[in-house]
C-alpha cells in the first residue's frame, strides 16, 4: 500500500480520552494491533518528534477511525515511541492511542522469531521444509515470549475498554489475543482480522500440535474471525475442522483504497515533481512497473528472471521498454529477508549486464521508500507486475488501475488475494512459471490500444465497487450479525 487518507470518521462507537497516557474515560471501540497509526523518532536534540505512520495495516485503518472517539492499542516500537507516550503526545484528532511497552528482549523473540520467523513464514507457504523451522529450546523460550506479548495486550485492552466494548483485532501478532479477552472480559464483542494468507491444513500441521492449537483456539476466541478472501476464510476453517477446534462465526471483507485520497495526491506537486523526472528517466520508453516490500513473498527475483527471458525471446524490445522495481526495505532484522534483498539486487545486476547499453538499463532498482514517486509511477505504467507467490491481498494491484493515466495492464498473480476480484480484467500469472510470466507481459506489452483501454476502465469499475469504510464497516457488523 503507497498511500493513506485523513479525514474519515467513523460514526457511534463512543469516546474516551487520555492525558499522559492515563486512561479518564473507557472507550466503545477498542483498536488492538502491534503497530498503531503514529511512530516517534528522536530529534537532534533527543526529543521525540512524530515520524508518520508506522506500518500498512495503520494506514489503512487510521483514517477511518479519525475523530472517532475509539482507542488504539499498539506497542510502542522505539525509544522515541515510549517517550512520546511518557509526555501525553500518543494522541491525534479524536482518536486516542494506548501503548504496550514489553520488555525489548520479549518483544525481539515475539516479533522476529515467532511473528515474522515463524507465523509469517507458515501462512505465506515460504519454510524451507529441509532446514526450517527448528522448533527447540531456543523457539520454545519465544513461544512464552509471545504468549505474554498477548496477554500484556490483553491487559492494556481490558483497561482501555468500555462495558460490552467492541474490540477489533488485527492480524498474526496477536493470535492469542481473543482467546485471553474471552476468558478476561467475556462482556467484550471482539474480532479478529487476518491480514495475511491463512496456511492450510497440511502446513498448519509444520507447528507443534499444542502451539498449532493454541493459535486457532485464540482466534477462535473472537466473536467472529475475518479475512480478505473465501480462499484464506477456507484455509482456516479446514484448520480448525484438522485441529477439533470449534469454529467461530467467520466473514469475508477485501480492503478497498481510497480513490479520493489517491487522486487528490496525484495531483499534488510533490507527484508532479515525481513525474517530472520519472519522465526524464523513462525518455519515451515503455514501463513495466512494480511497487513491493524487498520480502520473499513478493516474488521479485522471479520477476527479474522473466523480464530477463522476455527480452531473449523478443531482441526488438532491447532497449525499448525498462522494468522499474520500486522495492523498500523490510524487516531488516532478519538474515532471510537481508539475504533476498543482497539477492535482489544482485539480480538486477546481472541482468542490466547482459542487456544493458550505455544509454539503457533494463531494470531501475530504486529502494527509496517514497510514497509521492510510487504513485507517480502508478499513474504511468504499461503494465503493473503483481507477482507475489502468496499474498493476504495487495493493495497495489487496486491502486493502480485507480491512478493509472496511461491504460496500463495488470498482470497479477493468481496467489495474490486480489485476484478474486480482479482476475477478469487482469492478465493471470502463475508466479512460479518464469517464462509463463514473460509470455503475459509480452501479452500486455502487446495488447491493441483498445483492448488496452476496455480492460482499464473495467478495472476502475472493480476497484470501485466498495468503499474503504466498508471494511471498518464489515467487522463492527461482523459481530452483532446473527
Amino acid at each position: 500500500m503507497v498511500a493513506r487518507r485523513r479525514g474519515i470518521c467513523t460514526r457511534g462507537v463512543g469516546s474516551s480520552r487520555y492525558g499522559k497516557g492515563r486512561l479518564l474515560l473507557k472507550a466503545d471501540l477498542v483498536i488492538a494491533s502491534n503497530r498503531g497509526p503514529l511512530s516517534f523518532a528522536l530529534d537532534h536534540e533527543g526529543r521525540p518528534v512524530p515520524a508518520g505512520s508506522a506500518g500498512g495495516l495503520a494506514a489503512a485503518l487510521h483514517p477511518q477511525l479519525e475523530g472517532s472517539g475509539a482507542t488504539w492499542v499498539a506497542c510502542a516500537m522505539s525509544d522515541a515511541d515510549r517517550m512520546a507516550t511518557s509526555e501525553g503526545l500518543m494522541t491525534e484528532r479524536g482518536l486516542h492511542l494506548v501503548t504496550v511497552q514489553p520488555d525489548k528482549d520479549t518483544y525481539r523473540m515475539a516479533y522476529d522469531v515467532v511473528s515474522n520467523s515463524t507465523l509469517w513464514f507458515l501462512h505465506h507457504h515460504l519454510f524451507d521444509l529441509a532446514r526450517r523451522p527448528r522448533f527447540d529450546h531456543h523457539w520454545a523460550r519465544a513461544w512464552e515470549a509471545y504468549r505474554e506479548f498477548n496477554e500484556l495486550f490483553a491487559a492494556v485492552v481490558d483497561a482501555a475498554a468500555a462495558d460490552g466494548a467492541t474490540v477489533l483485532v488485527q492480524d498474526y501478532h496477536l493470535s492469542l489475543l481473543p482467546g485471553v479477552l474471552a476468558e478476561k472480559r467475556p462482556d467484550l464483542h471482539t474480532v479478529h482480522f487476518t491480514h495475511t494468507p491463512f496456511a492450510s491444513a497440511d502446513t498448519l500441521r509444520v507447528l507443534p500440535s499444542a502451539v498449532a492449537r493454541e493459535v486457532l483456539e485464540g482466534m477462535a476466541g473472537a466473536t467472529a474471525v475475518g479475512f480478505h478472501t473465501t480462499r484464506w476464510e477456507q484455509c482456516f476453517r479446514d484448520c480448525c475442522e484438522d485441529m477439533g477446534v470449534d469454529l467461530p462465526r467467520t466473514f469475508v471483507s477485501p480492503l478497498t483504497p481510497d480513490s479520493e485520497y489517491l487522486t487528490e495526491r496525484a495531483a499534488s506537486p510533490e507527484c508532479r515533481a515525481a513525474g517530472e523526472r520519472l519522465d526524464e528517466l523513462l525518455r519515451g520508453r515503455r514501463m513495466v512497473l512494480r511497487v513491493d516490500r524487498i520480502e520473499p513473498a513478493k516474488n521479485l527475483l522471479r520477476g527479474f528472471w522473466a523480464f530477463d527471458e522476455m527480452l531473449r525471446l523478443r531482441p526488438d524490445l532491447r532497449g525499448g521498454v525498462v522494468l522499474l522495481a520500486l522495492a523498500y526495505a523490510s524487516r531488516s532484522s532478519l538474515p532471510e529477508y537481508l539475504a533476498y534483498g543482497a539477492e535482489v539486487e544482485q539480480t538486477a545486476r546481472r541482468v542490466n549486464d547482459v542487456w544493458g547499453t550505455d544509454d539503457w538499463a533494463p531494470i531501475i532498482l530504486d529502494v527509496a521508500d517514497d510514497p509521492g514517486r510510487s504513485i507517480a509511477a502508478l499513474m504511468r505504467y504499461d503494465v503493473l507486475l503483481v507477482n507475489p507467490l502468496r499474498d493476504g491481498l495487495n493493495l497495489v494491484a487496486k491502486e493502480g488501475p485507480i491512478v493509472n493515466a496511461t491504460d496500463g495492464v495488470l498482470a497479477l498473480s493468481r496467489e495474490a488475494g486480489a485476484f478474486a476480484e480482479l482476475h477478469r480484467e487482469a492478465l493471470e500469472i502463475n508466479p512460479f512459471d518464469v517464462t509463463g510470466t514473460a509470455r503475459v507481459l509480452l501479452q500486455a506489452l502487446d495488447m491493441a490500444p483498445a483492448e488496452r483501454a476496455r480492460r482499464a476502465q473495467a478495472l476502475l469499475a472493480l476497484v470501485s465497487r466498495r468503499h474503504p469504510g466498508d471494511w471498518l464497516a464489515d467487522q463492527l457488523a461482523a459481530v452483532v450479525a446473527l
